[in-house]
């Protein structure tokens, strides 16, 4: 039986941080059908695989070359930038191999969501700060239910990170405050995470915008929104490694 279609996630940029198993399975592949927008080319080089780039194919194009290559006995890789679950749109080509019978398989990435807050030096939840993360983006081309509107997912005051949405900079910073961030929450904008020429620009709801338009940054990047951006100290450590916490692998000091 042939090898199933693998979809393997490139990672944000930096091609160091595609996956162990994703660099194997690409040096392996006969046939690779890439999204050439964001994939690093170094990941490409010296491959003896056919290399198709996607950017100017459609859905229906891609699907050909997928199944075509499979059925001609190929090993085929489709390689998606960053991690194919998020904004990866796979669902509508997996759901065409399952029509076919086609078997595959899903390898994940690194995601820029992750790289943008490597970038930042921060972690994305902080104890008593926000134990939750919200990925999304603002609806423009490509709607978002209304019940995933900004200023609905605002109100959570959790750890918000928009892709897809930097273009849209004053009207993500007028529907974010209008769902109950206040003006000085700080927020980061990551532009090209990972890559050599990445950027982070940092400031508050209230000057962000105009700190992005100074800089030119008009797509590729991520806002970070949430007070697990401040650099101060965290108002309470975490239980994991405190002395007076007993858990499964350490008894803790109750004194």
């Amino acid at each position: 039986m042939n090898s199933p279609i693998h979809f393997v996630g490139a990672g944000p940029g930096d091609p160091e941080l595609i996956t162990v198993k994703g660099q194997r399975l690409l040096g392996e592949a006969e046939v690779i059908v890439y999204t050439g927008s964001l994939v690093p080319e170094a990941l490409l080089k010296g491959l003896d695989a056919k290399i198709h780039n996607s950017a100017g194919l459609n859905l229906d194009e891609v699907l050909a070359l997928l199944i075509s290559s499979w059925k001609a006995g190929k090993k085929v890789v489709r390689l998606h930038t960053g991690d194919p679950a998020i904004y990866g749109a796979i669902n509508e080509q997996i759901a065409a191999l399952r029509d076919e019978k086609i078997p595959f398989a899903v390898i994940p990435g690194v995601s820029s969501a992750t790289a943008a807050a490597a970038a930042l030096s921060t972690e994305l939840t902080l104890p008593d700060i926000s134990q939750t993360v919200i990925i999304t983006r603002r609806g423009g081309r490509t709607p978002v239910p209304e019940k995933e509107a900004l200023p609905l997912l605002a109100a959570h005051g959790a750890t918000m990170l928009i892709l897809l949405s930097v273009s849209m900079i004053d009207e993500v910073v007028k529907e974010l405050q209008e769902g109950g961030y206040a003006k000085t929450t700080p927020v980061a904008v990551v532009e090209k995470a990972s890559w050599p020429e990445q950027r982070c620009l940092r400031g508050t709801l209230e000057d962000i915008a105009a700190t992005v338009k100074e800089a030119a940054i008009r797509k590729t990047a991520i806002i970070v929104v949430g007070q697990v951006l401040a650099q101060t100290p965290p108002p309470s450590l975490s239980k994991l490694y405190d002395k007076h916490f007993s858990h499964e692998y350490r008894r803790g000091d109750d004194r």
